[in-house]
């Protein structure tokens, strides 16, 4: 994930620090919760487990908490009722949590606020999820919420003014042309196949892995969709600081946020191709849209630093009251866009 370095969160507790900003990311991980507790009730066959008495769970993009705290909270208090109505109250495995993100991400602040009565054993984890990170046969649940939106890197093609998927003056795809389009739409894939490869090297046979990312319902349109529109607008602000001289068309024009927003049906299509996966839950879960104003710096939390890496500090403070007006002066174009979150529970199929 070297270019995600870039996309490096505010750590720490600062006033637009992640920590004190994820209340729009902690509503969805809210909404998966039941249904992480029926996966692990329905669909984990702790009798394939029985003989470890470690029971290891990751967070893939944990950041720098509190979300991740009430994520793995949830998954652990879902494995111990599921042992207990198994008749197992004696024979409770241990638990060992793997915190992973980015090397870049605020390690220090994430162990600074561990919740002190935790029943597991916390380690963190830092690579790339795009690649290996766990020794074979080592997982037992993998989670992720909200970080698998973000790609790899950002496709060439769109940087390259010699291409025809050239994003001259944008910053996303959803409004590009085709061309640009299909580059996201093809580097999400790319991406995807290798997080299932090297998922299904760690993962047990028979483990679960569940992931939470924002999306779009099938058939629905890139420019629908709530995320994309207010991506829209965040690059007319820098277009329209480049107008003023503030910044370059051209730092603009070689900038593109590394994201994507995928369907259920998109998801589906990859891991079925995959094959080491067999899908045993999808849903769409409805997304309450934030204030603009909430929304806005929650944005900043999020891409700080890779809107500092690329602009520089000057621009900052500016560039985000003039989002946070945009977002307000469109908000009824905004309340008509779809927001969801989508919901995807996958189990290791046994090796042949």
């Amino acid at each position: 994930m070297a270019d995600l370095v870039a996309y490096s969160m505010n750590g720490g507790h600062g006033l637009y620090s992640y920590s004190k900003n994820s209340t729009f990311q902690r509503k969805a991980i809210d909404a998966g919760k039941e249904l992480i507790k029926e996966a692990i009730s329905e669909k984990l066959d702790i009798k394939s487990f029985s003989s470890s008495n470690t029971f290891r769970v990751t967070d893939l993009g944990c950041a720098v908490g509190p979300n991740t705290f009430h994520a793995v909270q949830n998954i652990v208090d879902a494995v111990e009722q599921k042992y207990q109505s198994q008749g197992h109250n004696s024979q409770l495995p241990e638990f060992q949590v793997f915190f992973s993100d980015h090397i870049s991400n605020d390690f220090n602040a994430l162990f600074q606020s561990l919740p002190p009565d935790r029943r597991y054993y916390a380690t963190g984890v830092p690579g790339s999820f795009y690649s290996r990170l766990f020794p074979k046969a080592f997982l037992h649940f993998a989670y992720s919420s909200y970080a698998l939106q973000c790609l790899s890197k950002v496709p060439e093609e769109v940087v390259d003014m010699n291409s025809p998927a050239w994003n001259k003056g944008r910053i996303h795809y959803s409004k590009s042309a085709d061309q640009v389009v299909k580059a996201y739409t093809t580097q999400y894939a790319k991406d995807m196949e290798c997080f299932l490869n090297a998922r299904a090297q760690e993962i047990v046979c028979g483990g679960l892995m569940a992931f939470v990312v924002p999306g779009r319902p099938n058939g629905i349109p890139h420019t629908e969709v709530f995320v994309n529109t207010a991506k829209e607008l965040f690059g007319s602000c820098l277009m329209d600081m480049a107008k003023k001289g503030i910044i370059s068309e051209e730092k603009v024009d070689c900038f593109n946020i590394p994201q994507y927003i995928a369907s259920l049906e998109e998801v589906e299509a990859i891991v079925k191709a995959n094959g080491y996966f067999s899908v045993e839950m999808m849903e769409n879960l409805t997304q309450e849209k934030p204030p603009p104003k909430v929304f806005a710096i929650g944005v900043r939390s999020g891409m700080e630093g890779m809107i500092r890496k690329h602009f520089g500090d000057e621009i900052m403070d500016e560039l985000f009251d003039s989002f946070g007006k945009k977002l307000e002066e469109s908000s009824s174009v905004l309340e008509s866009k779809k927001s969801v979150s989508l919901f995807v529970l996958l189990k290791r199929r046994a090796t042949e």
